[in-house]
């Protein structure tokens, strides 16, 4: 069974740096000073890839992914 998993966003790490959104346009937008609002923390199988991209590029380290209730 897979398990679900969602998406973080270190609020006070995060500089505004804008590449979560770029590469995760699906589940990750920007405000109007360029920081990230997560649109939905549910990940889908199919960005699962994608997601962790998005996290290990991230230069303060301040996205993180999460295992939800089985």
């Amino acid at each position: 069974m897979t398990r679900t998993r969602t998406l973080h966003v270190d609020r006070i790490a995060c500089t505004g740096h804008g590449v979560c959104a770029e590469l995760l346009p699906e589940l990750i937008a920007l405000d109007e000073w360029g920081y990230p609002i997560v649109k939905n923390p549910t990940i889908p199988n199919r960005l699962r890839t994608h997601t962790r991209h998005a996290v290990a590029a991230c230069p303060r380290l301040a996205l993180r992914t999460d295992n939800g209730p089985a």
